[in-house]
């Protein structure tokens, strides 16, 4: 077989410049209507045995070239198991030197989670005994914005994933947390849907997803950006969101996240917010110190610079909701990289402990649940 790439499938982005033996050139493709640019997935044909270089150039112009060093590509020959492959940033090149067992192989900036996987995960939830599903509306590509409602108490909980949609780890986390809600053999769960109704939204860009972005929607919306103002015309998956959001309420929320730089998983909050309380964030800290003591996956030390009184981003939903309802209310970031205070050599940050990190947020929520329900008392 003559070497080949392809990316033509769902999620898929790569744009081949150039082979020259067994050196392939490579360049991302930017965000249909937008500059971004950062998420990779394509597949390689007819490589098995042959020493293979492949060089994506363009990467010093990508959304986070920092994001670039340090960082070792994902191959798969099933895309369900992948495996780090040695990777070298110089020169505003990302050079992957690899040689693949098999004529077939998938190459990915992250795992990923295709919108093929993302029908079957909701297949399967929408299915199981106690979950409503609905869908909230459709996208601009015409696309089915799917929700779940699960539990029964009065404390309203809601999970969100992917606003930027090559942040896959972000879905992962999303099945991570399903298993757990779905699983009534966990007396944690029991008390959670006991003491809380919980909302998720596991993709909030299916169309950016499917296109292969890295972080827009089908008009080049960055929709973490819309959250004070949604429109149906630029942003409709925020607009459905909100809209739900107005109607239940929100005692607290996580938004899932990847972040391209920082190796390791932190929450950023809601510092900044005109209507700040130390009551509120005595609770957002009392989650995130529950939260490392029961996941090693987890640390405090590193993220992102706190905003000053009044200098929040309304337009983010962490900030326009703890503002908006007087959630508690945070961002969950991943790394695309690895946890350096926990490596793995061979998986690096993975699906897999996306998925354990979901689990240990939630029995974080659980740990925090008597300070919640006081709260949602003493609000009435």
């Amino acid at each position: 077989m003559t070497l080949s790439i392809s990316s033509a499938f769902d999620g898929g982005n790569i744009r081949l410049v150039a082979i020259d033996g067994d050196r392939i050139d490579l360049e991302i493709v930017k965000d249909h209507q937008s500059d971004f640019y950062q998420w990779f997935y394509f597949r390689l044909t007819g490589a098995a045995g042959r020493e293979v270089e492949l060089r994506l150039l363009n990467c010093a112009g990508s959304a986070y070239p920092h994001g670039w060093d340090g960082y070792n590509a994902l191959m798969s020959y099933d895309r369900e198991e992948w495996e780090r492959v040695e990777s070298e940033y110089k020169g505003g090149v990302l050079t992957i030197r690899t040689r693949p067992e098999s004529n077939s192989a998938w190459f990915a900036y992250f795992a990923s989670y295709t919108m093929e996987r993302h029908h079957d995960l909701v297949a399967s939830v929408a299915a199981h005994p106690g979950v409503e599903y609905r869908s909230l509306g459709q996208t601009l590509d015409g696309q089915e914005l799917d929700y779940f409602r699960i539990g029964e108490g009065p404390l309203q909980v809601w999970l969100y994933a992917r606003q930027h949609p090559g942040e896959t780890m972000a879905e992962w986390w999303m099945e991570g947390a399903l298993e757990k809600l779905l699983d009534d053999a966990d007396p944690v769960t029991r008390r959670l849907k006991e003491a809380a109704t919980f909302h998720i939204v596991p993709n909030m860009n299916p169309d950016g997803s499917k296109r292969g972005h890295l972080r827009t929607n089908a008009v080049g919306v960055n929709l973490n950006r819309e959250w004070h103002e949604p429109s149906a015309e630029r942003s409709p998956e925020v607009l459905y969101v909100r809209d739900e959001m107005d109607r239940t309420g929100v005692d607290f929320a996580m938004d899932v996240h990847g972040d391209e730089a920082i190796a390791a998983n932190f929450l950023a909050g809601f510092e900044g917010i005109p209507s700040w309380t130390k009551e509120l964030g005595a609770l957002y800290d009392k989650y995130s110190d529950e939260l490392v003591r029961i996941s090693p996956d987890f640390q405090t030390e590193k993220g992102y610079e706190i905003p000053k009184p009044g200098q929040a981003n309304l337009s983010m939903s962490t900030a326009q909701l703890a503002e908006r309802y007087g959630a508690i209310s945070m961002t969950l970031e991943m790394p695309f990289k690895d946890n350096d205070d926990l490596p793995d050599a061979v998986e690096g940050w993975s699906p897999n402990r996306s998925r354990m990190l979901a689990r240990s947020c939630l029995d974080a929520l659980y740990a925090i649940l008597p300070d919640l329900q006081k709260r949602k008392r003493q609000t009435k």
